[in-house]
């Protein structure tokens, strides 16, 4: 499949092998506002922040309701593309390991953010847009929360709440 956005929404298309051409099968694609899956690599869990390490403990074990499920590939592409054809929210937080992130703005986080705000969403590195980020060097990297308009905006408000 390949996904893609000229700036006016989000379209997928697959390849036919049968003639050799993409064919539109997913005209603009939209993100659900509130998922119910979140996406992180968990191993890491000891060194996030305080917001970061709240919001999962309220997805996990939430006082009502159901939990999210948790889903990660530990691939960007395939947990991005899951969490916009189903919602939820992907998560890969600075940490006191990495304080200015692991993914790499110019050609990690900027494709998918571009991508998941044409489709509704929103991306963010906490404290700002991502796409709002001025780049200072070809692999500067940032950390990334992505996904469901809601669910974004929860964990944004835990990190602005916690101060960071």
């Amino acid at each position: 499949m390949v996904v893609l956005s000229t700036g006016d929404g989000v379209n997928g298309f697959m390849l036919d092998p049968s003639i050799g051409e993409f064919i539109l099968t997913a005209p603009n694609i939209r993100v659900k506002p509130r998922g119910k899956i979140y996406s992180l690599n968990e191993g890491y869990a000891h060194y996030w922040d305080p917001a970061v390490k709240e919001y999962v403990a309220s997805k996990k074990n939430p006082e009502c309701g159901k939990p999210y499920g948790a889903r990660y590939v530990g691939s960007m592409v395939a947990d991005v593309h899951r969490t916009l054809v189903y919602g939820g929210i992907f998560m890969y937080p600075a940490t006191s390991q990495t304080p200015k992130g692991k993914l790499r703005l110019l050609y990690e986080c900027n494709p998918m953010a571009y991508i998941m705000e044409q489709a509704g969403g929103v991306a963010s590195t906490g404290t700002k847009p991502i796409l709002d980020l001025q780049p200072e060097s070809i692999h500067q990297r940032a950390p990334i929360y992505l996904g469901s308009k809601e669910d974004v905006e929860d964990v944004l408000a835990l990190i602005k709440k916690h101060g960071l």
